[in-house]
């Protein structure tokens, strides 16, 4: 592996140690606990697939005519990935995004799935992302989050994007949030079921796989720009921060509503 690469894993290391060992998981223990904690975590679901998008736009051709565009391996690695994320498979073999998988979850487990659907039909009535948050009155924290990620997609330089993808993206789900949920569905399984799969689907299909394939992506697309791997170190170091402040805010509002309970 490259030397780069290592460096970079081990001064991310301790960023990574925070979102793994996060008082978050051991917090929730009830199903109302779970839903504030999707309702948290549906944003970053969402903006993932946008991160995404903006790697094959960089990374392989999608316009008129169409050429072969950039690394062949790297090309087949997005490709795979965006077929994984966008057109996966539900429980009962139908096609769904990742995205659509998680809010099927969310409804299941009765969280709200309001500010989520108004936050994404503002967009798509072309309202801007501020107006949109509003709108929506999507929590402060995931708002940052998503314009974190937006602003590493609009910087329009691959190797940040990769770096983000690669290195800040990774599901760093402990066990013990594992035992958690499969405690929740042996009590509710009419309301846990679809959370579960979608747990064991994201692990299945992002396996090591698909880690091994992100890591070359970066590598290639920093190569012997010694300026482009420290933007990625930086770029990885922010896109975790961002995730450790999300967990802090489902924390923060679990814990609240404990106190209020």
């Amino acid at each position: 592996m490259h030397p780069n690469i290592l460096k970079i894993q081990e001064n991310i290391a301790p960023l990574r140690q925070q979102i793994i060992n996060h008082k978050v998981y051991s917090a929730i223990s009830e199903l109302e606990d779970l839903q504030v904690f999707m309702e948290h975590h549906i944003y970053a679901v969402w903006d993932f697939m946008s991160l995404l998008k903006s790697l094959q736009i960089n990374l392989t051709c999608t316009t008129l005519p169409w050429f072969p565009v950039g690394d062949a391996v790297t090309r087949q690695l997005v490709n795979e990935i965006v077929a994984g994320e966008e057109s996966d498979v539900d429980a009962n073999g139908n096609i769904k995004s990742h995205f659509e998988l998680y809010l099927d979850a969310m409804t299941q487990c009765g969280a709200n799935v309001e500010p989520v659907n108004n936050f994404l039909t503002s967009l798509k009535k072309g309202r801007d992302f501020d107006m949109a948050f509003e709108l929506a009155e999507v929590p402060q924290a995931a708002r940052d989050f998503v314009n974190a990620t937006f602003e590493t997609i609009n910087s329009e330089k691959p190797h940040l994007q990769a770096a983000s993808f690669t290195f800040g993206r990774e599901d760093l789900i402990p066990n013990m949030f594992f035992s958690m949920v499969n405690d929740l569905n042996s009590a509710n399984p009419e309301q846990v079921s679809i959370f579960k799969y979608y747990l064991e689907r994201h692990i299945e299909v992002d396996g090591d796989h698909h880690s091994h394939l992100a890591l070359s992506m970066t590598e290639k697309l920093c190569e012997n720009e010694a300026s482009f791997w420290l933007e990625a170190e930086d770029t990885a170091k922010k896109a975790l921060q961002k995730r450790i402040d999300l967990w802090d805010a489902a924390y923060a509002e679990i814990v609240r509503n404990k106190i209020l309970a």
